[in-house]
């Protein structure tokens, strides 16, 4: 009985891993020369180990079958040999080094951040990831893009479920791209497996990684570090592009941007409806307060405050619109006044101020944004 049920789990595991995709077995070879290196020496290793797991295994069993009492075997009678202390010593050395000088090298290589054509600072944020391309006027936050109702069970998971977001961070092919990764609050890890990078983004230092993409396409990874409830929020999504499509791009997104800081610019001198705010303000709050203040703005006792009836969304409007801008030191307040246009600001703290029986009656306009952000 014992023996057919073993029999079966054997089955049943060699089945599973003849189905299962390579990457889901191993290391994935990626898409860089980095990332092929590492590749290999993983490889490597792992048949250093098999050859020693081989030797060593097949000693003991060999003794346990040949030389067992049963036999008539008697045990051999040695201690303290000098020829086996020095064999036992040396060996392992031996292989240690020969494992260490591969590994080295990939190491060495891995940490050559120099001589990069693309600087892109990644900040993480509980829970989204900021870029910055240090070389041109281009930055923004990139979100999860995954639909609510898929990750509640109302709709069925997509593809990618977990690992889409609005605006994936778009890299050149050919060409050297640095990573300075750091985190505005917690420790966070930027992770994309194809391009064997995983560095650790800690608050108030700068961690540096690079990566030379061979091939255009889109690679997915996601933040492997434990940071907070939403955790499992946080993906990654690299768009490499040829350089010509990647220059094209970076031109398109310095226009768009200029021509959002002009029309933040007109904005100042405007003044919005309680219609238009609050309609606005709905959604910013449901797609970025939401998650931790809940759709009923009543927080979750002991974690995140409520702001139904709360001193902040009913009193001093300038305290409000500091703590949204700036956020609250030692809590997980994140500051949004880089994360969200002034219209977006203005208009999610007017909701705040006016939902949920709050009736504040009083509508923030964006100069009022700006007042506090400029400290005028």
């Amino acid at each position: 009985m014992a023996r057919s049920v073993l029999t079966a789990l054997f089955a049943t595991l060699l089945s599973a891993a003849a189905m299962a995709q390579p990457s889901q077995l191993n290391l994935r070879k990626g898409v860089t020369d980095i990332s092929a290196q590492v590749y290999d020496l993983h490889m490597t290793i792992f048949y250093i180990c098999v050859v020693i797991g081989i030797l060593v295994f097949g000693a003991m069993f060999f003794a346990m079958i040949f030389h067992r009492k049963s036999r008539g075997v008697k045990p051999a009678n040695f201690h303290e040999s000098v020829k086996v202390e020095v064999a036992w010593t040396v060996v392992p050395f031996l292989i240690l080094i020969g494992m260490a000088i591969p590994a080295a090298s990939t190491l060495i290589a891995m940490e050559d951040t120099s001589k990069a054509d693309v600087t892109v600072l990644v900040t993480g944020s509980q829970w989204k990831w900021h870029y910055k391309y240090m070389e041109n006027e281009v930055e923004y936050y990139s979100v999860l893009a995954t639909q609510q109702e898929q990750i509640h069970n109302k709709f069925s998971k997509g593809e990618n479920y977990l690992l889409e977001v609005d605006r994936p961070l778009v890299i050149p092919t050919d060409k050297k791209v640095r990573f300075l990764v750091t985190s505005d609050d917690v420790i966070h890890s930027w992770w994309v497996p194809d391009f064997a990078v995983k560095k650790d983004a800690n608050p108030g230092f700068i961690n540096e990684a690079w990566a030379r993409v061979n091939e255009p396409g889109i690679y997915r990874g996601q933040c492997a570090e434990l940071c907070g409830k939403d955790h499992g929020f946080m993906p990654v999504v690299v768009i490499a592009k040829t350089p010509a499509e990647y220059d094209a791009w970076i031109a398109e997104q310095e226009a768009i941007q200029r021509k959002a800081k002009e029309e933040e610019q007109k904005l100042l001198a405007m003044n919005m409806d309680m219609t238009e705010l609050m309609d606005l303000g709905s959604k910013v709050y449901q797609s970025t307060c939401a998650a931790c203040h809940m759709p009923n703005g009543e927080g979750l006792p002991g974690v995140f405050p409520g702001l139904k009836g709360s001193a902040i969304a009913t009193g001093d409007v300038r305290k409000h619109i500091d703590v949204v801008v700036n956020g609250v030191s030692g809590t997980a307040m994140q500051a949004f006044g880089k994360q969200l246009s002034l219209k977006e600001l203005a208009a999610v703290i007017t909701y705040e101020r006016n939902a949920w029986g709050n009736n504040t009656g009083e509508t923030v306009q964006a100069k009022d944004v700006n007042a506090v952000q400029t400290g005028k």
